[in-house]
């Protein structure tokens, strides 16, 4: 197929290229460098591979496809070599291909908007035994879906530790950071006000003394009654969902506002649920960094389904945690690679009408990879 930009298309396997400085192998023995194997695997996880063994059929299938793109002269390696090759390669060099994605996105900011970013953790349960815990990643997704950033920790506790490195590695300025009850810290709080952005924390039981004051104003119809509100409705897995959003903000009578950097107001959402008859009803407090704005509030509170969103795609489109690699550190890599052919397959133009699930997107580039693996070079 003619490469229409060639600005632009390669550029991705270009800076795979850094990723051989990595290689501990003999030189005089290599067959298949680092950055054409990554390239490899990530363009047969992009069309339905989801482990070593199946990286391999997609690239023996098809090879004259892939030999346009990648220099194969010594054949197609086996799922063996791909997987030592993942075990060489240090994860930071995986974690440098996200944020090259990320700086692909940000070269064109478009309008000057609030940007959104969510932190989450996902445990990889196909990396655990009776002797190893799972693996445990900590994950960074903008307003967009798209992954640009992520850690590995011992285990869900430890994401405390994992979420400061986040948000130094990155230019937070300006935006908002949502996070669940695990990163609602008094020094993570601090450091994103620190570092120019605004928070939107859960709050839960675990915080005491703040949760049960924030309950308790919320409680109490004459405060209610003083807060912004905000309300939307929707069709959701066949009932109807409706949310309901309060803000206060004139927090003098909290006392402990000034344990928290930036505090300006506090949030109750109710998500009311009607299905098949039955009525369930959740409600959910939150602390923030935003002044009185409801609107915007809830946006960042409804915005971060999508780093939820995005464990669920690895897990359900990828089948993460049905990858039996116990390998912690290839595990981690593999990790990684799944979240780049997911970003990709989400600016992918298979041209159809209507909504084409990401299933479907790998579905589809499985079949006709000559058609699509030069279009997504040229993202």
């Amino acid at each position: 197929m003619q490469n229409t930009q060639p600005n632009t298309t390669n550029n991705f396997l270009q800076n795979l290229t850094i990723i051989n400085n990595t290689d501990t192998r003999q030189q005089g023995k290599i067959k298949h460098q680092l950055n054409h194997i990554v390239a490899l695997a990530l363009f047969a996880t992009i069309g339905n591979a989801n482990n070593f063994v199946e990286i391999q059929h997609f690239a023996e299938e098809h090879q004259q496809t892939l030999q346009t793109l990648i220099p194969l002269k010594n054949g197609i390696p086996s799922h063996d070599t791909i997987q030592r090759a993942f075990t060489i390669i240090d994860k930071k060099y995986f974690d440098n291909l996200l944020h090259d994605f990320n700086e692909m996105l940000n070269n064109n900011e478009g309008e000057k908007i609030r940007k959104l970013f969510s932190i989450d953790g996902k445990t990889q349960n196909g990396t655990q035994t009776k002797d190893q815990k799972p693996n445990h990643i900590v994950s960074i997704i903008n307003e967009h879906g798209f992954c640009i950033g992520g850690k590995l920790v011992g285990e869900k506790t430890n994401e405390i530790t994992a979420i400061p490195v986040l948000l130094n590695s990155f230019n937070i300025k300006d935006s908002i950071i949502t996070m669940d009850a695990m990163g609602t810290q008094r020094a993570i709080a601090a450091l994103i006000r620190k570092r120019g952005a605004h928070y939107v924390l859960a709050l839960k039981a675990n915080q005491g003394y703040l949760y049960e004051e924030v309950v308790l104003f919320f409680a109490d119809p004459d405060f209610l009654a003083k807060c912004a509100y905000y309300k939307t409705e929707e069709r959701a897995r066949g009932g109807v969902e409706t949310r309901e959003y309060w803000q206060g903000s004139g927090l003098g009578w909290l006392p402990m506002r000034g344990d928290w950097m930036g505090l300006r107001s506090i949030v109750m959402v109710r998500r009311t649920t009607v299905k098949e008859g039955i009525t369930s009803v959740e409600v959910r407090y939150f602390i923030s960094s935003l002044p009185l704005g409801v609107v915007e509030v809830a946006l960042a509170i409804r915005g971060h389904w999508r780093v939820e969103s995005f464990h669920w795609f690895l897990d359900v489109v990828f089948r993460e945690d049905s990858c039996r690699v116990l390998d912690r550190h290839v595990s981690y890599n593999l990790n990684v690679l799944r979240k780049l052919a997911l970003n990709f397959l989400r600016l992918l133009d298979v041209g159809r009408v209507g909504v084409v699930s990401l299933r479907q997107r790998r579905f589809i580039v499985c079949c006709n990879p000559v058609k699509y693996l030069e279009q997504i070079l040229a993202v």
